[in-house]
Order: C-alpha cells, then sequence, then structure tokens
C-alpha cells in the first residue's frame, strides 16, 4: 500500500468517525424534554402563547412545573409566574397553552426558564430535570434557561 493510500484510508476513516460522533452527539442534545415557544398571539385578554413539549424519553412525568420569568423588549422584567405542563408523557408530543392577561405580544422579549419547580415520576422526584431541558423559540421573543 502506498502513502497515498494509506492517506486516503485515513481520511475516510477521519470522515465517517466525525460524522458519527456529529450525530451522536446532535442525538444526544435532542434526548430529554425541549420546550418550544412556538407562537404569540392576541387575545381578548392580552397574549395568549402556544408552547410545544415534546418528551424523548421513555419517562413519565406526573409533575413538570416551571419557574417561568417573562422579560420585556426593553430587558425590564415583565412577570414571573409557574408553568404547569404536566402530564409530559414518553415519546410524545404535546401543546399547552397560556395567557398572558394584560401583556401586549410584541411587549414581549424573551422568557427564561429560571427553574424547574417540581418534577416527578410516578417513583418520586426526579433528578437533572433543568439540565435535561431544552428550549428553542420560533417567535421573536427568545427562550432561554
Amino acid at each position: 500500500m502506498t502513502c497515498k493510500s494509506l492517506f486516503a484510508a485515513a481520511a475516510a476513516i477521519f470522515v465517517v468517525t466525525t460524522a458519527t460522533l456529529a450525530q451522536e452527539a446532535a442525538e444526544t442534545a435532542a434526548s430529554g424534554v425541549t420546550l418550544e415557544l412556538n407562537k404569540l398571539e392576541k387575545s381578548d385578554k392580552g397574549c395568549r402563547a402556544y408552547v410545544v413539549v415534546t418528551n424523548t424519553t421513555s419517562t413519565t412525568y406526573d409533575a413538570y412545573k416551571l419557574d417561568l420569568v417573562m422579560f420585556q423588549t426593553d430587558g425590564v422584567i415583565g412577570r414571573r409566574f409557574a408553568l404547569d405542563l404536566a402530564p409530559v408523557r414518553p415519546d410524545k408530543r404535546t401543546v399547552k397553552l397560556f395567557d398572558l392577561d394584560g401583556t401586549v405580544c410584541e411587549d414581549i422579549g424573551n422568557f427564561l426558564v429560571n427553574d424547574v419547580m417540581d418534577c416527578r415520576t410516578d417513583a418520586g422526584p426526579a433528578e437533572g430535570c433543568l439540565p435535561g431541558l431544552n428550549v428553542k423559540s420560533l417567535t421573536k421573543a427568545g427562550i432561554s434557561k
């Protein structure tokens, strides 16, 4: 085998290994519970938020309550509230909505998942709920943790 052939074989192995590791990293990052801020719309009382909750695990969460902080577009905290997502079923995608009474949708800058207030399975309190929570937004308002 020539040096050129060895180099080509090593390069091919490197490319395959890198692609496999990247795919595994993406799958690991996507596992857990994902909270997607999907839509904000005007309602009679203020602003209605739609969130998509996706659980890619085999775990059922009987309780999954978040401590959320809403920041206005100027960066000032607008309000703090609890958002109950339970039940969060395994391998399931669910849409939840909540109303922000007295809030104009255009005034919402972003949301912060400040903490997970309650996270339980039928076996009791669950560990790693905040680190295992992924967040993303499809709206002009962001979401972070």
